[in-house]
């Protein structure tokens, strides 16, 4: 159903370019796309043409039957959010790009909503995210945004900011002449080959800039399977930005990366007419949470948040204070040390010690509401 979408959208547009912005999605992804179509089909559907994309004859013909199937399963979904909503079922449907803090988020929600029915859709394309929100298939989307390349919202999706400004780290082989380093610089990783999801919006764009900056231009490759990310990092075979959240693995190690030159704005966002609008403080503070929750979790982001402070650092009684510093990340060894070492907490504030084995002590779940709450139902 999806692809045949992208076919009539094509066609509609007049362009792949047209068609991707209205589809929320990169044009590179969507002529991706349009190639997988055409491989499974078997033979061309659009003819590109210097005032736009036309469809050839099989396209045509491919288009006379996928248009009443769209239009069929579009009256079919709203036929049913309209019964669901009638018979009074309380649904919310969450939407993110690939973070471990989803499952924090899932169980915090069903305390705070323990009635509602909580739907999941993933997705590598924040934009694509924010699409599904505006048409009413998802009512929050959690989403990164790379810094410099700001995503494409649609009318009438606002956005709530998480955390303004979070940096990105890096994953090596635990083989690496890098890996015992507390920081690592991107000058001494030239010479390895670099993984880069290309499907995921910005995050090429963003890793080629940090290139151009640092004047390198290591060997790329594309692999959009974690798995097999995992797998050829620890074989010593490449190195891969990372989320600061992300499970170190066997055969792994995550460092962050000296100045912070890449770095991402973590997003909620809610269409600002439907009812999560009403209940987004709730949504937020329990993703805020979840996250929190992970990013802690985390040696390397543990260490770096002690040292640099941000949203994620929880703050004394009273009000903020000065960001606290921390000597190394726990379990990597300080240059020219030879035994011995100083526990990453040293020296810190009180409220600061209480959260370093774990979670912050703010990360709890919420009660449950004693009233019933303003969950958003299946849009009509």
């Amino acid at each position: 159903m999806r692809h045949l979408r992208v076919l009539c959208a094509i066609a509609d547009a007049g362009s792949v370019r047209k068609a991707a912005l209205r589809l929320g999605m990169s044009q590179p992804s969507l002529t991706t796309q349009l190639r997988r179509i055409e491989n499974a089909i078997g033979g061309r559907l659009f003819t590109r043409e210097r005032t736009g994309s036309r469809p050839t004859a099989l396209g045509r013909s491919v288009l006379c039957r996928a248009r009443p199937i769209v239009a069929d399963m579009a009256a079919l979904v709203s036929e049913a959010r309209s019964a669901a909503a009638l018979a009074g079922e309380a649904r919310l449907r969450i939407g993110s790009t690939a973070s471990r803090a989803v499952a924090g988020w899932v169980r915090r929600l069903r305390d705070r909503y323990p009635g509602a029915e909580t739907g999941i859709h993933i997705d590598v394309s924040a934009n694509s995210l924010l699409q599904t929100v505006a048409d009413g298939q998802v009512d929050v989307a959690f989403v990164h945004e790379p810094e410099g390349f700001p995503l494409r919202f649609p009318p009438g999706v606002e956005q709530h900011v998480l955390v303004a400004r979070e940096p990105q780290f890096i994953a090596l082989p635990e083989t690496h002449p890098q890996a015992g380093r507390r920081v690592v610089d991107m000058a001494d990783l030239a010479d390895d080959q670099w993984i880069v999801d290309f499907t995921a919006d910005g995050e090429w764009a963003a890793t080629r800039r940090a290139f151009a900056t640092a004047g390198l231009n290591p060997r790329m490759v594309h692999v959009p399977d974690n798995t097999t990310a995992a797998a050829l990092i620890a074989g010593g075979e490449a190195v891969s930005v990372c989320q600061p959240v992300s499970q170190q693995r066997q055969g792994m190690v995550i460092r962050p990366l000296r100045g912070d030159p890449l770095a991402v704005r973590l997003l909620l966002a809610c269409r600002s007419d439907s009812p999560s609008a009403a209940e987004i403080g709730g949504l937020r503070a329990d993703l805020m949470a979840a996250y929190a929750e992970v990013a802690w979790a985390s040696p390397a982001y543990r260490w770096w948040l002690l040292r640099h402070g941000g949203a994620l650092l929880p703050p004394p009684e009273g009000g903020p204070g000065p960001a606290p510093s921390a000597a190394e990340p726990p379990g990597v060894p300080a240059p020219g040390r030879t035994s011995g070492r100083t526990d990453a907490a040293d020296g810190l504030p009180e409220h600061v010690l209480a959260a370093v084995p774990g979670p912050p002590r703010a990360a709890r779940r919420p009660a449950p509401h004693s009233t019933a709450p303003r969950v958003p139902r299946a849009r009509g």
